[in-house]
């Protein structure tokens, strides 16, 4: 493999381009780095599932009606979340293991919705929760913003536009400069 990489090596600079970056994020996200989130989300979503089936449902029965409803609302959103989350990694996996290209994850990343979905109710009233509920709930948005964080990353790399990109700042000086020095 070195050999090969070498050889593009020398061909990008024949040409006069750059070598190829390697995003990081591919790196990572073939990792143990990767294996432990995978495991992470595995296990808060079976944590998550054993706690509303059981514990979590004989705790409900014993709220307030306005912590019931929003306990029942918030366990809505935490089993939504925490399958979105689900979702995406097992997607990656599949393509860490070869089961899937990135193309094709890429078309299967169209039915994963990921997107941020926070707490929908007041913080006074997320503490009359359970306090397993409240803990899993907060795993779940830390969990949730990495694996987004995560996503981002993947969608940059694939972007056409180099990360460096000059800034807007930098572009008004120029123009500047160049109206002030005729």
């Amino acid at each position: 493999m070195g050999r090969q990489f070498e050889g593009s090596m020398r061909g990008h600079a024949a040409s006069g381009l750059p070598p190829p970056a390697i995003a990081f994020v591919y790196r990572l996200a073939a990792s143990p780095a990767f294996r432990d989130l995978f495991r992470e989300g595995m296990t808060l979503v079976e944590e998550a599932a054993a706690y509303l089936d059981g514990p979590g449902r004989a705790e409900s029965r014993d709220l307030a009606r306005p912590a019931a409803l929003a306990y029942a609302t918030e366990s809505m959103r935490l089993t939504t979340r925490l399958m979105q989350v689900a979702s995406w990694l097992l997607l990656q996996r599949a393509v860490n293991e070869g089961e899937l290209t990135r193309t094709q994850a890429l078309t299967e990343r169209h039915r994963v919705k990921l997107s941020r979905q926070d707490v929908g109710c007041g913080p006074e009233v997320f503490e009359l929760l359970p306090a397993t509920f409240r803990g899993l709930s907060r795993r779940s948005l830390r969990l949730q913003e990495r694996v987004i964080h995560l996503d981002q990353s993947f969608a940059i790399a694939r972007s056409p536009e180099p990360v460096g990109r000059r800034c807007e700042v930098a572009s008004q000086h120029e123009r500047l400069r160049a109206a002030f020095s005729n």
